[in-house]
């Protein structure tokens, strides 16, 4: 369900996308999955076939050596950073991934495992009550 049009390698990094899907467990309670997936850089492809198979049988790229290695950055691959909760909160759930997303990205000295923990220990008001 994160990448509903299927998981496909790309020669460009795209921009990230978000959107919310809702998923009904067997006893009728709704799960919301927040999806933020974004394009990465794939440098340890190395696979002349895989390279070929990607881009419909392509067999030279600019720039490419006869070795057979695919050189780094030509190609992009998909990752998706997804927060399921029963809670509706979309904004507060994309600006969380969006956290997660420039840390990872911008390769911040932040501890991943820190911040994600800080972000589920976070107390939420029941819905109706005060801010």
């Amino acid at each position: 369900f994160c990448q509903p049009g299927g998981w496909q390698l790309s020669k460009e990094r795209k921009q990230p996308t978000f959107f919310v899907v809702v998923l009904t467990d067997i006893d009728s309670e709704r799960h919301y999955c927040s999806c933020l997936t974004f394009y990465e850089a794939e440098i340890n492809l190395q696979v002349r076939d895989l390279h070929a198979s990607v881009f419909k049988g392509t067999k030279e790229i600019e720039g490419e050596e006869e070795s057979g290695l695919i050189q780094p950055a030509e190609v992009f691959a998909p990752k998706s950073l997804v927060l399921v909760s029963r809670l509706d909160y979309p904004e507060i759930f994309r600006a969380c991934l969006g956290l997660i997303y420039t840390v990872y990205v911008d390769s911040l000295n932040v501890s991943l495992e820190t911040l994600i923990a800080n972000l589920c220990s976070c107390l939420v008001p029941a819905s109706g009550g005060s801010q």
